[in-house]
């Protein structure tokens, strides 16, 4: 096999594996049956997750060192987004169907695109704003508002996915100015520390040894991912790695199917449908744009 066909296949395995692994984390939060906080259930598993992620630091930095930044306000504003994404998603995962909360983190897009607008002053084509609102008609077309009960788990997993949105833009204004070691090991301690404090205040329950294992799969899934999507990114970029983001969509409905025996409607099918499409799209037209040439997008 040739050196570029064989890196090619690298690039699609290890963001396969990092997005299969981030859906089946999210498929042991929402098989929990305990009394449990979300900031009890999350920091037992970011604990978990910041073990298998100290094997994913760059060759050249030091997790010692994670803590000197030349930028660090970003990089801090940049992990209370990722607190805020993660304990609103737990939320979501354990209260609503998997595809309704995947459809709305899935917004994350269409915020990406107002806020490079409005914060990064970037010019945004016809074509980005077609696929975002066609994105975001299949949101509307997956939750159906008006048609079924809203619940505050809908309104938590538009949270995370404005907040998945936000930690995008500070990461495109970060550039290259930023470690990796910095960018992750300064979100697992604000994870690790938020939800450590928050577990504390609101009140311990002891955890099943049933509900403890289900933490510590999905604390190990999310350092897995991080491991399989950092590897992607090594071989690749975020042009490459971005269509293989929406293959959750379809584990969401496998997981809640077989596991939880959600059965999405028409409707919904539909919507997973358009908005795989609305971000295939997008992927599709910077491809081009590459060719003349462009720049890429970036990812979770």
């Amino acid at each position: 096999m040739p050196i570029r066909q064989s890196v090619f296949t690298n690039v699609y395995i290890c963001a396969f594996a990092a997005y299969a692994c981030f859906s089946t984390s999210d498929a042991f939060t929402k098989a929990l049956h305990g009394p449990l906080s979300v900031f009890e259930i999350g920091f037992f598993e970011n604990l978990s997750a910041s073990i298998v992620l100290l094997a994913t630091r760059h060759e050249n930095e030091r997790w010692l060192e994670f803590w000197k930044m030349s930028r660090p306000w970003p990089v801090h504003f940049r992990a209370l987004c990722g607190v805020l994404s993660s304990l609103c998603a737990i939320y979501a995962f354990t209260t609503i169907p998997l595809v309704d909360a995947y459809s709305l983190i899935f917004l994350a897009p269409f915020f990406v695109t107002v806020m490079s607008v409005l914060i990064l002053k970037e010019h945004v084509g016809l074509w980005r704003w077609f696929a975002v609102m066609l994105g975001f008609a299949g949101v509307l077309l997956a939750v159906k508002p008006g048609f079924q009960a809203f619940h505050l788990g809908h309104l938590s997993a538009a949270v995370a996915g404005l907040s998945t949105g936000t930690s995008i833009i500070i990461m495109r204004s970060l550039g290259s100015s930023a470690k990796k070691t910095s960018i992750l090991g300064m979100l697992f301690l604000y994870l690790v520390s938020i939800n450590g404090l928050g577990m504390l205040l609101r009140g311990f329950s002891a955890p099943s040894l049933h509900d403890l294992f289900l933490m510590a799969l999905s604390g190990l899934c999310v350092g897995l991912g991080q491991w399989a999507f950092v590897s992607a990114a090594r071989y690749g970029n975020a042009t490459q790695i971005a269509p293989v983001a929406y293959s959750q969509l379809g584990w969401a409905m496998f997981f809640g199917i077989i596991v939880f025996h959600e059965y999405p409607d028409l409707l919904a099918i539909i919507g997973v449908g358009v908005i795989a499409s609305a971000g295939l799209l997008t992927v599709l037209r910077e491809r081009v744009r590459r060719i003349k040439p462009a720049n890429p997008p970036g990812i979770r």
